[in-house]
């Protein structure tokens, strides 16, 4: 990989989950290009690079096109190793991967989306709604049937506000880990809380800066610190076509791909298989030739549409099915 070369991120700018990766790059300093993306499927910048992952957002750094924002802040974290937000100490780590997995795998999600404000042009686009409800698994995108859920979304939201009042910012903790800075433990727990907030969705609500001061006060100096880190940050908007021409001439990020053969699937690599995601999106599947596979992550090498060059999609292995291509049929869309 060149000195030269920066991360693609593919996003739209609604995404809570993109936010995140976003977040994570700007407070790092890291220059990346962003791809903007359509709020619905199809994506073509990504079926052109041979993607069918359709979730945002992915990242690429060089040849190689990362899924899943745990996954694509791990590489980020590796390879960018100079200034890194993730703690050294056990102690540290165990804080950021019980936070991760509190705010993207708790179901705080699912509740943070029935607070959505109903009159969202979004929530009022039958398109929209149509591409959702193929999308996230156990909710169905009826507009009328929200205002009924509102309520115990919000308790389970509000549990979420008690649990860092109450504990890791009890004490007056300018940041989650008692750092002079945000890192990544204040990253994942602070996305979908920011998202609420910023969509207006506990506004009349029992949430409020009276009842959680140290929570509102910490989303206070984070935004203060994204909005300073911002200031050293060119933006740079390029097109799919763009992205492509680029990678063209660029090298893969890693040179080499671990292969566990003793994992208890039995793959073998250069196998060809299908991949996807198990608990969203899963009606789209990623096909290709298995060169990587431990119990982190599922590497697999395909042609661009077009059949230019090669690339390699990364995805982790948790939430993530791989099979032999031999035994699946692909779902019909």
């Amino acid at each position: 990989m060149s000195s030269e070369t920066k991360p693609v991120l593919f996003h739209y700018s609604l995404s809570p989950y993109a936010r995140r990766v976003s977040w994570y790059l700007t407070l790092r300093g890291i220059q990346h290009k962003q791809c903007l993306q359509p709020l619905i499927m199809p994506r073509p910048d990504l079926e052109a690079l041979g993607v069918q992952y359709r979730r945002i957002p992915v990242l690429s750094i060089g040849k190689d096109v990362y899924c899943d924002t745990r996954l694509i802040i791990k590489k980020l974290e590796e390879q960018f190793p100079d200034g890194r937000l993730g703690a050294t100490d056990g102690d540290g780590q165990a804080l950021e991967n019980l936070l991760e997995t509190w705010s993207t795998d708790g179901g705080l999600f699912l509740n943070a989306v029935l607070l959505m404000p109903l009159d969202l042009p979004s929530l009022r686009d039958p398109a929209f709604v149509k591409d959702r409800s193929t999308f996230l698994t156990g909710l169905k995108w009826k507009i009328e049937d929200m205002p009924s859920l509102r309520g115990e979304a919000m308790v389970q939201v509000k549990r979420a506000f008690d649990f860092l009042e109450s504990t890791l910012l009890a004490d007056g903790r300018d940041w989650l880990r008692k750092t002079e800075k945000p890192t990544l433990a204040d990253i994942h727990a602070i996305w979908l809380l920011d998202w609420v907030l910023d969509m207006g969705s506990l506004e009349d609500s029992i949430i409020t800066e009276a009842s959680h001061p140290k929570v509102f006060a910490w989303i206070a100096r984070f935004r203060q610190a994204l909005s300073h880190a911002k200031r050293r940050m060119e933006e740079m908007l390029v097109s799919g076509s763009e992205v492509l021409d680029a990678l063209q001439h660029e090298s893969f990020a890693q040179i080499d791909a671990e292969f566990d053969d003793s994992d208890p699937l039995g793959l073998e690599k250069g196998e060809e298989v299908l991949v996807w995601p198990t608990d969203s999106g899963s009606t789209h599947r990623d096909a290709g030739s298995l060169i990587g596979l431990n119990s982190k992550e599922i590497v697999l090498q395909r042609k661009t549409a077009d059949n230019r060059f090669d690339i390699r999609i990364h995805f982790p292995r948790l939430n993530f099915k791989v099979v032999s291509a031999a035994h699946v049929q692909q779902p019909k869309l």
